[in-house]
């Protein structure tokens, strides 16, 4: 029998999950199989096993992260905890900084719903009133 039969796997998709970079471990194996997380610049399997030193590039909405693995864990633990567990490179951090600035500068999109309701329309009337005067 060998040693290794105890030692613990540290799966790419429970790691992104125990990383916080993903809500659930089934979003962050969906996102690997989509070619979203790529390893040492490989595209791999939710079941890849992780080691420390690898590099990942993570594309998650809007958002690019490319991080080095400091620690290896499967258990989701709070963000100050997961956060020790990558560095994110100093390139990619300013990158992102750069698209937060951006996307702040972008109007929000107006969505509706049906009609609006009373308090909505008070508001409308409220408004178109204000404006025309």
């Amino acid at each position: 029998m060998q040693s290794s039969d105890n030692v613990e796997k540290y799966r790419i998709d429970k790691w992104l999950f125990a990383a916080r970079f993903f809500k659930t471990r089934s979003l962050a194996a969906e996102a690997i199989d989509r070619g979203r997380v790529t390893v040492n610049g490989q595209r791999v399997k939710p079941a890849k096993v992780l080691a420390v030193g690898d590099r990942l590039i993570i594309r998650n909405n809007n958002y690019q992260f490319e991080i080095e693995v400091l620690d290896l864990s499967n258990k989701r633990g709070s963000a100050t905890i997961a956060q020790q567990f990558y560095r994110e490179t100093e390139e990619s951090r300013q990158q992102r900084e750069v698209l937060v600035a951006r996307l702040k500068t972008q109007p929000q999109p107006f969505y509706t719903k049906g009609r609006p309701t009373k308090r909505d329309r008070r508001e409308i009337e409220r408004f178109i009133s204000n404006h025309h005067e």
